[in-house]
C-alpha cells in the first residue's frame, strides 16, 4: 500500500505550478526541467508501490505531456520573435 495518504501534494505538483507559473521567461525552461525531473522520480516511486495509484499515474502522464507542450510553445514563440525582428536586431 502506498505509504502516501491520496490527495498529499508532493514535491512534483509544486514544481510543476512552479514551472507553468512562472513569470520570468528566462527562468521557466529551468522550472521545466526540474518539474521533469521529480515527475520521473516520482514515476518510479509508484512503479516500486503495491496498490492503486492510477490517478497519481494519470496526472503524471498529462503534467509531462503539458510540459513537453509548453516547452515547445516557448521555443516557437521565441523563434516567431527573433524572425519578425529587423535583421539589424537580432542577435549573431
Amino acid at each position: 500500500m502506498s505509504t502516501v495518504a491520496y490527495g498529499q501534494d508532493h514535491l512534483w505538483r509544486t514544481l510543476y505550478r512552479a514551472a507553468i507559473f512562472e513569470p520570468d521567461r528566462t527562468e521557466i525552461p529551468r522550472r521545466i526541467a526540474e518539474a521533469e525531473k521529480e515527475i520521473v522520480h516520482r514515476a518510479r516511486e509508484l512503479f516500486q508501490e503495491t496498490g492503486n495509484n492510477i490517478h497519481e499515474e494519470q496526472a503524471l502522464d498529462s503534467a509531462l505531456g503539458t510540459l513537453h507542450v509548453f516547452r515547445s510553445t516557448l521555443k516557437k514563440s521565441a523563434s516567431s520573435v527573433r524572425n519578425s525582428q529587423p535583421s539589424s536586431l537580432r542577435a549573431k
